[in-house]
Protein backbone atom coordinates (compact mmCIF):
# COMPACT_ATOMS: atom_id res chain seq x y z
CA UNK A 1 0.00 0.00 0.00
CA UNK A 2 0.99 3.29 -1.12
CA UNK A 3 -0.71 6.35 0.71
CA UNK A 4 -0.62 9.64 -0.66
CA UNK A 5 -1.68 13.08 1.00
CA UNK A 6 -4.21 15.08 -1.41
CA UNK A 7 -6.23 18.25 -0.84
CA UNK A 8 -9.71 17.78 -1.22
CA UNK A 9 -12.19 20.90 -1.48
CA UNK A 10 -15.27 20.35 0.41
CA UNK A 11 -18.50 20.86 -1.90
CA UNK A 12 -20.26 21.88 1.23
CA UNK A 13 -18.28 24.11 3.30
CA UNK A 14 -16.01 25.19 0.14
CA UNK A 15 -12.88 24.72 2.86
CA UNK A 16 -9.82 22.40 2.04
CA UNK A 17 -8.35 19.58 3.55
CA UNK A 18 -6.01 16.90 3.39
CA UNK A 19 -6.33 13.41 3.24
CA UNK A 20 -4.66 10.30 2.94
CA UNK A 21 -5.56 8.21 -0.78
CA UNK A 22 -3.99 5.05 -1.47
CA UNK A 23 -2.68 5.78 -5.32
CA UNK A 24 -1.76 2.22 -5.53
CA UNK A 25 -5.34 0.86 -5.56
CA UNK A 26 -6.14 1.40 -9.27
CA UNK A 27 -6.19 4.09 -11.63
CA UNK A 28 -9.76 4.99 -10.98
CA UNK A 29 -11.46 4.72 -7.66
CA UNK A 30 -14.31 6.28 -5.15
CA UNK A 31 -14.77 6.51 -1.60
CA UNK A 32 -16.50 8.22 1.06
CA UNK A 33 -14.68 10.81 3.27
CA UNK A 34 -16.15 13.38 5.78
CA UNK A 35 -15.14 16.60 5.59
CA UNK A 36 -12.91 17.89 8.42
CA UNK A 37 -14.16 21.46 8.79
CA UNK A 38 -18.16 20.35 8.70
CA UNK A 39 -18.23 16.40 8.58
CA UNK A 40 -20.44 16.31 5.39
CA UNK A 41 -19.88 13.10 3.35
CA UNK A 42 -18.12 13.64 0.26
CA UNK A 43 -17.88 11.10 -2.75
CA UNK A 44 -14.02 11.23 -3.40
CA UNK A 45 -13.23 10.42 -6.96
CA UNK A 46 -9.52 9.43 -7.62
CA UNK A 47 -7.60 9.03 -11.19
CA UNK A 48 -3.98 8.14 -11.84
CA UNK A 49 -2.94 8.50 -14.80
CA UNK A 50 0.11 6.58 -16.65
CA UNK A 51 2.88 8.97 -15.21
CA UNK A 52 1.32 8.49 -11.58
CA UNK A 53 -0.11 11.81 -11.34
CA UNK A 54 -2.80 11.96 -9.29
CA UNK A 55 -6.12 14.07 -9.87
CA UNK A 56 -8.36 14.10 -6.98
CA UNK A 57 -12.32 15.61 -7.04
CA UNK A 58 -14.70 15.77 -4.21
CA UNK A 59 -18.44 15.76 -4.88
CA UNK A 60 -21.63 16.39 -3.34
CA UNK A 61 -23.91 13.22 -2.28
CA UNK A 62 -26.63 14.72 -4.79
CA UNK A 63 -24.02 15.50 -7.24
CA UNK A 64 -24.68 12.85 -10.46
CA UNK A 65 -20.69 13.79 -11.25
Amino acid sequence: MSLDFVTIHCPYCGESFQTPIDASAGDRQHQVEDCAICCQPITVIIAVDADGEIAVRGLRGDDSG
